[in-house]
């Protein structure tokens, strides 16, 4: 049910003041009528209201003025506030508001607003990026298998026809598992708040067991490799945290172009376990490094038949869940450093 239409809070503003000037006008009159009635004789019969009520009326007309133009001009930022959050709610996000004011509260309400619709913005943004990632990323795999089934059927199909087509089926499949899987893996850690199935095992043993899965990647790109780890007992969640040094040991092979460097270090300390991966890649501008972390999000369109922009995303719920952090430092042609600390305690 709609709510009924009140008066505007400027004209709120201007009756209040009138009463206040009318209270004060009046109270003045009665006890300038008390004083000459009572105080003084002779002016009695000079029958004093028609002075006072010319000046009643005349400070009335002037305080009127006075505090219409002052209202308008104090009330006109709340005005303008109120039409940009009528705009915001019907989701038009362009919307700013001017920070300068002489009143500072003034100000900082803007400012925040201006903050506020600025996050909307980038959660709107997200939201249609993620149902538009979500669809391409299921779509593309499931277009290649119903396209290469369709050639199946055709007759005189040579072998390397069919062993193609049937090739491309199985990528297709695999990779719609792979993104499938992914999803709900994700979606499991984001509810949950607790590591479980932990236990002891070699960290720097883990990390060259990624490095040695990972050769058929980096073994055709003749990559450097720069290993430095030192002996370190971890008790953890030991798939999830292969699955950490998968992605983004993946990432910097992906990104860094043949005979470049890859440098894995290892160092123990107390309370943190720090794991330093870096790379002499492509690297990222700021927008790419703020966004790396948001789920289907993709800084390479070129490359977006490579991934489904859920690895990075997965990495940092598992670093998170396991009670650590992940800093990147990154600049366009200088390569990535990502950084992860890990608590050390034990069990």
């Amino acid at each position: 049910m709609r709510r009924k239409k009140r008066g505007g809070l400027w004209w709120h503003f201007v009756s209040l003041v009138f009463v206040i000037i009318l209270s004060f006008l009046l109270l003045m009159a009665i006890l300038a009528y008390l004083y000459i009635r009572l105080g003084n004789e002779t002016i009695q019969h000079r029958n004093p209201f028609p002075p006072i009520l010319t000046i009643v009326l005349f400070s009335l007309v002037i305080g009127t003025t006075i505090t219409v133009t002052v209202g308008r001009k104090i009330l006109s930022p709340i005005a303008d506030l109120i039409k940009a959050a009528k705009e915001v709610s019907t989701g038009n996000f362009d919307i700013h508001l001017n920070e300068s004011h002489r009143v500072g509260e003034i100000s900082d309400v803007a400012h925040h607003f201006n903050l506020m619709v600025q996050e909307l913005r980038s959660i709107e943004t997200l939201r249609n990026d993620f149902v538009v990632n979500v669809s391409h990323e299921f779509k593309t795999p499931i277009a290649a298998i119903e396209g290469y089934a369709t050639l199946l059927q055709e007759d005189n199909l040579s072998k390397e026809e069919h062993d193609e087509y049937t090739g491309m089926i199985i990528d297709s499949a695999r990779q719609l598992s792979t993104l499938s899987g992914n999803i709900l893996k994700i979606s499991k850690l984001e509810n949950q708040e607790l590591l479980t199935e932990q236990t002891e095992y070699r960290l720097d043993e883990q990390l060259r067991q990624a490095l040695l899965l990972l050769e058929s990647a980096w073994a055709p790109k003749q990559l450097n490799l720069n290993i430095d780890l030192d002996e370190l007992q971890y008790y953890g969640n030991e798939e999830l945290i292969m699955q950490v040094w998968l992605n983004l040991l993946g990432n910097a092979i992906k990104f860094t172009p043949e005979g470049g460097e890859i440098s894995v270090s290892l160092r123990p300390g107390d309370p943190w376990i720090s794991v330093v991966i870096s790379d002499t890649g492509i690297g990222m501008t700021p927008q790419v490094r703020k966004h790396i972390f948001e789920k289907f999000y993709q800084g390479d369109p070129a490359r977006s038949s490579e991934g489904n922009g859920l690895g990075l995303p997965l990495v940092s719920r598992i670093i998170s869940l396991s009670g650590g952090t992940i800093v990147v430092n990154s600049e366009p042609g200088q390569g990535s450093t990502f950084t992860i600390m890990l608590p050390a305690g034990s069990e």
